[in-house]
C-alpha cells in the first residue's frame, strides 16, 4: 500500500508534502510524490532542470527521514489529476494527498478543476490540505 501526493513547488505542494510525509510515519507505508507536467510547446526545458533539482532534494530530505520512498516527474501529455488517479489506481494507493489554495467566498463555490477532478473521479480517499 503506498500514499499518493500531488506535488508542485508552492505552498500548498509543500504543505501536502509535509501531511503526506506525516502520513507515512504514522502508518508506516510508502510515498509516492508525484509531479506532473503536459509537457508539448509550453514546457520549459531551463524550467524542467530547476524542478528536477527540487524534486531531488526532496528525495534526498525523504531519504534523511527514513521514509520509503518514490519521486516520479510525469510528462506524459495527461492532466495532473489523470495522472494522480492513474498511479493511485496502478499502486492501490491508500489515499491521494493534494494541495488547495485558499478563495474567496465567491471562489470556493468552484474548486481547482484538477482538484475537483481528483476529488470525483478518484478510486481512493482524497485528503485535501491547506497551506498555513
Amino acid at each position: 500500500m503506498a500514499i499518493v501526493v500531488g506535488y508542485v513547488a508552492t505552498k500548498e505542494g509543500r504543505a501536502a508534502l509535509k501531511r503526506a510525509a506525516e502520513e507515512c510515519l504514522l502508518r508506516g507505508t510508502r510515498l509516492i510524490v508525484i509531479s506532473s507536467h503536459r509537457g508539448g510547446k509550453d514546457f520549459d526545458p531551463d524550467e524542467a532542470i530547476q524542478f528536477e533539482k527540487e524534486l531531488t532534494r526532496i528525495g534526498d530530505l525523504l531519504e534523511e527521514k527514513g521514509l520509503d520512498h518514490e519521486v516520479r516527474q510525469l510528462v506524459r501529455g495527461n492532466d495532473p489529476a489523470e495522472d494522480l488517479i492513474s498511479v493511485a489506481d496502478e499502486e492501490s494507493a491508500d489515499f491521494i494527498v493534494i494541495g488547495l489554495r485558499r478563495r474567496s467566498p465567491v471562489g470556493k463555490l468552484i474548486l481547482g478543476s484538477n482538484a475537483q477532478r481528483i476529488l470525483l473521479d478518484a478510486s481512493c480517499p482524497v485528503l485535501a490540505v491547506k497551506a498555513d
